[in-house]
């Protein structure tokens, strides 16, 4: 058991200077910092700050990406969930090395920030395919490129924006900024874990798990993605992501497109942890 701690250390020295081995049996790696969220009802008062304690890799993760998400939409913001998820997961590139979230705009914008080694080409991660995840990221992250095109071509969609900047001294700063008509603010939710998925919708076919599993890879879907995947008919595709919307696993977005709601988000983590 010894050696196998040893080789995993050595494989991860990366990650390892923020994290370690879980101490029950050294299968996952422990995120030992704190993420810190400041949440500003606006910029005449010093924001709210929530501490995201040490987790799992997976949990903190998850942590981060469904608390930004409950304060956000608390304030009014447009901004999905799994657009959320999909930067916070972009810690890891950091070695979760002072990572921190900022929700400011009613909620409409997001800045995360960390002190990592920082992203060099800045334009070319946003392009599909371009990704500098190792191997023993991917056992935590989807790592294949996907993340900021999909995020990119949502705000396009919403008519916001996508920044990625240089910190201070070092690391990254990612700026998500969508446009709503009319932002109305509403009282600050309680910290409160992220709802977990009734079950109700245990009774899902294959073919909708399968669905829903697209909508993780590729995150916005519309009927006519479904055809080829699925080998079905438009009519069958709609009908199916009426039924997943029926049950709050997927969510409405423009052009008649759909994405994974955090229901949707917490119905497939819940499936990897059983």
């Amino acid at each position: 058991m010894e050696s196998e701690h040893a080789n995993m250390y050595e494989q991860t020295s990366n990650l390892m200077e923020s994290s370690s081995l879980d101490a029950k049996g050294g299968s996952f790696l422990f995120v030992t910092t704190k993420a810190r969220i400041a949440v500003y009802d606006d910029l005449m008062s010093a924001p709210r700050i929530i501490d995201v304690e040490p987790a799992p890799i997976v949990d903190f993760i998850e942590k981060i990406a469904s608390l930004t998400y409950e304060f956000s939409q608390g304030l009014g913001g447009g901004l999905p969930y799994t657009v959320i998820r999909e930067i916070a997961e972009n810690f890891i590139h950091a070695s979760f090395k002072e990572c921190t979230v900022s929700i400011l705009d009613n909620g409409n914008t997001i800045c995360f920030s960390d002190q990592g080694p920082g992203i060099e080409k800045k334009r070319l991660v946003q392009q599909p395919g371009i990704t500098s995840a190792t191997a023993e990221m991917k056992r935590f992250i989807r790592g294949v490129g996907s993340g900021f095109p999909l995020v990119k071509e949502y705000l396009g969609i919403k008519n916001g924006f996508l920044s990625i900047d240089d910190n201070a001294q070092r690391g990254t700063v990612i700026t998500l900024s969508v446009k709503t008509e009319a932002p109305i603010a509403q009282a600050p939710p309680q910290l409160i874990d992220h709802p977990k998925p009734s079950q109700a919708y245990m009774d899902l076919d294959q073919r909708s798990l399968q669905v829903l599993h697209l909508f993780f890879e590729r995150g916005i879907l519309g009927p006519s993605d479904l055809i080829d995947p699925l080998g079905v008919s438009a009519a069958t595709a709609y009908r199916i992501l009426v039924g997943l919307e029926q049950k709050g696993l997927i969510e409405s977005a423009p052009h008649r497109k759909r994405i994974l709601s955090s229901a949707g988000a917490a119905f497939l983590e819940a499936g990897r942890t059983r």
